[in-house]
């Protein structure tokens, strides 16, 4: 019997169980919550998958901004209000991203390069004038003719060996003599009227002038002595060299330039050896170690040492010689100018580096000045100067080559007036 008011009994709580009841059985399960998702397909504009909703069983849905809104659920949490990418159609997150600034891209990717550039033109230039061995002093020269228009440059090819071991002055035919010589000479005059190169026949006859000793300082007096001219080199180096061509020339002589045989051989390996044409019968010389077939060819260091070395297999050796050097001078500038040795740093400072290691030149000597005798040699090439040699009228008492001393003097005049050049050599 149920003493309970019967507003407490079970019949009027519908009979179920649990919530106080005093019966034994148990209280019936909860009704879970249903998951109810969205249709298959691909998710909703915006890149966000739909998310699910939740029910309680009893009707009331969650997870839905209609049945939950904290406050924060303004519809701008994955994109813009309208579920789209905030209205730029790219699918982006967040708020509208500013357009990419080209033009302020561009302008300091340009002001990057530049930079750069700079940077490594100065490098370059304080590491070549560095390697510049400036050991020739031009003020030791006395009695000097006044300069006249534009610039002449002495260039000297010397039989230098040093730095050479035995076996590269086998293999390069350069014997073993001590000291050195002159084996080329040449005048380089550039000015407004195109460059002009003229070579001095090592047997040519001078007069040994007056002079003071390089090292000792002391004067010497001249006694009308006549020498071949790499007698002078050979007597009191660069200094007599020059002091000897100014006083029989007349000719002011603004810088000199000289190289040996190891650094002419170099400089053309690292350009990839000269491009020559052997004239027809070909070259073949025992004691400069020539043996060229007729024909266009590329020869190497070796090979050019001796190509511009040989005299004895030529019809007036030393003035076919002296040709020989000019063309080749001529043609191993205008390769090295080519944008393939000047726009490929791997060969580039290779080739400037074994050059410029075996150059002696003047005190005053510029890589500008350099660089203005470089692209005059290329000039010659290109048909903008005139290559000749000293005008020779014969044979000296002494079985040196004479000058021919009228046309010596109207060359003169023309280059120190910076003329075109009208006379011709031999």
């Amino acid at each position: 019997m149920n003493n309970w008011p019967e507003g407490w009994s079970d019949s009027n709580r519908g009979g179920g169980y649990g919530h106080g009841s005093a019966s034994a059985q148990p209280e019936g399960a909860r009704v879970m919550r249903q998951v109810r998702r969205g249709p298959a397909g691909a998710p909703p504009s915006g890149g966000v998958p739909q998310q699910p909703t939740y029910d309680d069983g009893y009707g009331n849905a969650y997870g839905t901004p209609e049945s939950y809104d904290s406050g924060y659920n303004t519809g701008q949490v994955y994109g813009s209000p309208d579920g789209g990418s905030g209205g730029r159609g790219g699918g982006g997150y967040g708020a509208d991203r500013p357009a990419p600034n080209w033009r302020r891209r561009i302008k300091v990717t340009a002001i990057t390069l530049v930079t750069v550039v700079v940077a490594t033109t100065i490098g370059t230039y304080f590491w070549a004038d560095s390697k510049l061995n400036r050991d020739v002093d031009l003020s030791k020269v006395i009695e000097r003719p006044e300069a006249g228009e534009g610039t002449n440059y002495l260039i000297v090819g010397s039989d230098s060996r040093e730095g050479l071991s035995d076996e590269q002055k086998k293999e390069l035919h350069t014997g073993s003599a001590d000291g050195k010589r002159t084996d080329s000479m040449m005048i380089l005059h550039t000015g407004s009227n195109g460059p002009t190169l003229i070579s001095l026949p090592r047997d040519s006859n001078v007069t040994i002038p007056k002079f003071v000793g390089s090292e000792s300082g002391k004067t010497f007096p001249g006694t009308g002595r006549q020498v071949k001219l790499n007698a002078a080199y050979a007597e009191d180096g660069p200094e007599l060299l020059v002091r000897t061509v100014e006083a029989n020339t007349g000719l002011h002589i603004d810088h000199y330039v000289e190289i040996g045989f190891a650094g002419f051989a170099n400089i053309v390996d690292a350009v990839g050896g000269v491009e020559i044409t052997i004239p027809k019968g070909g070259m073949k010389d025992t004691k400069s170690g020539a043996n060229f077939e007729a024909g266009k060819q590329t020869l190497n260091g070796e090979q050019s040492l001796a190509f511009v070395r040989t005299r004895y297999a030529l019809a007036r050796s030393d003035l076919d010689r002296t040709k020989n050097q000019q063309k080749f001078l001529a043609a191993l500038a205008s390769q090295t100018a080519t944008p393939s040795t000047v726009l490929n740093p791997f060969k580039l400072y290779p080739t400037m580096s074994a050059g410029l290691d075996t150059l002696i030149v003047d005190k005053d000597m510029s890589l500008f000045d350099l660089a203005d005798m470089f692209w005059a040699m290329k000039g010659v090439t290109g048909g903008d100067g005139k290559s000749m040699n000293m005008p020779i009228s014969g044979n000296a008492a002494n079985g040196n080559l004479q000058w021919d001393t009228a046309k010596v003097k109207k060359l003169v005049e023309e280059l120190k007036n910076d003329e075109t050049v009208t006379v011709s050599g031999n």
